[in-house]
């Protein structure tokens, strides 16, 4: 056997059993799914108010803030006294002054290196200790009809933390709805089917609650640059501190709209979830051996699993490449390998197809489909680009275009 030949081997049994790994993974958990259900509202009493800081981090948002505060101070809440607080990073002055007039406070900050988690831990300076819990927000969220109470009943089933159910807010261009889609898929798969098994939901950077005391003893040991819900998801997992989820509460986010927009993007969580998993796999085995701590080694495990357009765009290539290898070669198990692949593509397209709820199925979702290739293509792209891209806080500019 030649060594490239015993190269080749080695790399595509690798390969196979990376993807065949990501594949049952994510089925097991997209079936898990399909038995998600809410638990009954706890009939709370309506004196018994807790007192809730909606943070909203906005840097350099002026397109979007004033709508956000304007809508968040609006938002309705029996259960809860609150009040929103905007940090104003790199806003403009005029739009400073018109968030003030919706009624919102506004904490500007002045930071050499802006960073998500440095703008929070300065506005946690500045909070009562008579608040219960934080909720954050960002910059282009808005809280639909119910939000803050779901989930605050949510917190009442005994969590410490929840995250919020995040959704599209623009379906206008084709990468908008697949980024909208690809919320879906994972609200079910690393949210509801988690919670199904017994696992902590996973954490997005936004539409999650948290207990005061709790969020601002971990946020003082947070200095993320990107990524810091990764970085306070670890620390709660650590703790042990169980993740809930509140599907009704829905809180609506806008999805990327340009090309140039989702390479950074993707490039920024790609190099998180990369560093995240360097920097913690050690600890992870640690966790998992010395105290039994399955949540966060899950974690280290959602870090080390490709994002699902690669493990579809991947599985699909090299099966074609096995295809066209046995067509070729004569003598060549090439075929039954390319058949393997193929299958691997098939759970990972029908995980995904499983999950994906039927409201959105439309004609305009289905010509956004077609757009898988040119996302695969954006996001590998993106993945070439993940060097440094934590060095720095990557911004993603909001505002929908309406042209």
């Amino acid at each position: 056997m030649e060594p490239l030949e015993v190269i080749f081997i080695l790399l595509d049994t690798i390969l196979l059993t990376y993807f065949s790994f990501t594949a049952i993974y994510i089925m097991l958990f997209a079936v898990a799914s399909l038995f998600y259900k809410e638990k009954d509202k706890k009939n709370l009493s309506s004196t018994n108010k807790y007192n809730v800081t909606v943070l909203i981090p906005a840097y350099k948002e002026d397109s979007v803030i004033i709508d956000t505060a304007g809508r968040a101070m609006s938002h309705i809440s029996k259960l809860t006294s609150f009040n929103v607080l905007v940090i104003a990073d790199s806003l403009q002055n005029k739009t400073i002054s018109t968030i003030k007039e919706t009624g919102a406070d506004v904490l500007p900050v002045v930071l050499n290196k802006s960073t998500k988690a440095k703008s929070i831990n300065i506005a946690l300076k500045t909070i009562s200790n008579k608040t219960d819990y934080v909720i954050v927000l960002d910059a282009d969220n808005i809280m639909a009809e119910g939000f803050i109470d779901n989930i605050i009943c949510k917190l009442e089933q005994g969590y410490a933390v929840v995250q919020g159910h995040r959704t599209a807010k623009n379906s206008n261009t084709n990468i908008a709805i697949l980024d909208g889609l690809s919320e879906s898929v994972n609200n079910a798969i690393f949210r509801e089917g988690h919670r199904v098994l017994g696992l902590s939901a996973s954490l997005i950077g936004s539409g999650f609650v948290c207990e005061y005391n709790l969020f601002n003893e971990l946020m003082n040991g947070a200095n993320a640059v990107g990524g810091f819900d990764k970085e306070l998801e670890l620390m709660l997992l650590e703790r042990k501190v169980k993740i809930g989820y509140a599907k009704n509460a829905i809180v609506y986010d806008e999805k990327i709209q340009q090309a140039d927009a989702f390479v950074n993007q993707r490039r920024r969580w790609l190099s998180a979830q990369f560093l995240y998993f360097m920097h913690n796999i050690t600890n992870g085995f640690r966790q998992l051996i010395k105290h039994a701590n399955i949540d966060y080694f899950d974690k280290l495990i959602q870090f080390f699993i490709p994002p699902r357009i690669i493990t579809l765009g991947l599985t699909f290539i090299f099966g074609f490449i096995h295809l066209l290898i046995s067509l070729l070669v004569v003598e060549s198990n090439s075929k039954i390998i390319a058949i393997v692949w193929f299958v691997l593509f098939s759970l990972s397209f029908c995980s995904i197809l499983i999950v994906l709820p039927l409201k959105k199925l439309n004609t305009k979702t289905l010509k956004a489909l077609l757009s898988i290739p040119k996302g695969f293509l954006l996001i590998m792209f993106a993945l070439f680009k993940i060097k440094g891209a934590n060095k720095s806080f990557i911004h993603t500019n909001h505002g929908i275009n309406t042209k």
